[in-house]
């Protein structure tokens, strides 16, 4: 996980970082197959701890993810997330800004949505998206994206001293896996749904959308919320890395049931 995990004040640059790397899994089947199969185990021990995380009400973790149109936000919720009970998670996506939310600060809606204690929230797309799309067609200046930046930072940080664990995941593909996936949502009637005119426009920014990834990861990756680098050409892999990560962060917790009411005495509790 180290490998993929970006520290503190690091410079980023994602042309160093392969979309196509699967570790020490080769490409083949029976290595597709092990790596699966970890994952499968890392989902049901995800569940086991959900289950203490929501027993305890004391922490919360919130999952952020990030990356390019097609770079499998949706697939990673919908395989990674299929062991937690939906009970105690809540899936947001942050979409264009009401009239109303544009009212207020641009965090004003992320707090709201934040997970509460005893949950999972995972934010599908977030509030980096008013330092990506916002910078990539000029509506902000390096100025203010330099400032919220900052407002960010110290955002997280108060979730952070408040009890919320912060994992963030930058799914990395290619462009000619963008294009590649995009092409199939063209020709499988089944992923007309998924296509989105607006998606082949902001290909056409794809380097400047590059350079604002690697500028907001550099200086948003904290000892306390840190960014992952996650190579999502390749599910199977993506969807292992995720599941180890998000296990990871629970298991840091130290999450334990809570005891047992002391007015009861289970040992000689009958029911007739």
């Amino acid at each position: 996980m180290k490998k993929y995990q970006i520290k503190a004040d690091n410079q980023v640059t994602l042309s160093k970082f392969d979309p196509d790397d699967t570790g020490n899994f080769k490409k083949t089947v029976g290595d597709k197959e092990k790596a699966k199969a970890l994952t499968k185990g890392y989902i049901e021990k995800m569940g086991q701890l959900q289950e203490r995380l929501y027993a305890s009400g004391k922490r919360s973790l919130l999952i952020i993810l990030q990356g390019m149109d097609t770079s499998g936000k949706d697939g990673t919720i919908k395989n990674v997330m299929s062991g937690i009970n939906p009970q105690g998670c809540q899936v947001v996506t942050f979409k264009t800004p009401s009239e109303q939310e544009l009212k207020h600060d641009f965090l004003w809606r992320v707090h709201y949505s934040a997970p509460a204690k005893g949950h999972i929230g995972i934010f599908n797309r977030s509030h980096y998206e008013d330092v990506l799309i916002t910078r990539v067609h000029g509506k902000i200046s390096n100025k203010v994206a330099k400032q919220r930046f900052d407002q960010i930072n110290e955002f997280e940080e108060m979730l952070s001293e408040n009890g919320t664990a912060i994992v963030k995941f930058f799914l990395h593909i290619s462009k000619d896996e963008q294009k590649k996936r995009l092409e199939e949502r063209i020709h499988d009637p089944e992923k007309y749904w998924k296509f989105n005119a607006g998606d082949i426009e902001e290909r056409k920014f794809w380097q400047d959308y590059m350079e604002a990834f690697e500028d907001m990861i550099s200086v948003t990756s904290t000892e306390r919320s840190p960014w992952f680098v996650i190579p999502a050409n390749r599910n199977w892999y993506r969807n292992l890395l995720v599941a180890q990560i998000v296990v990871s962060a629970l298991e840091d917790m130290k999450l334990k049931m809570p005891p047992a009411p002391s007015d009861i005495d289970f040992a000689t509790l009958k029911i007739e």
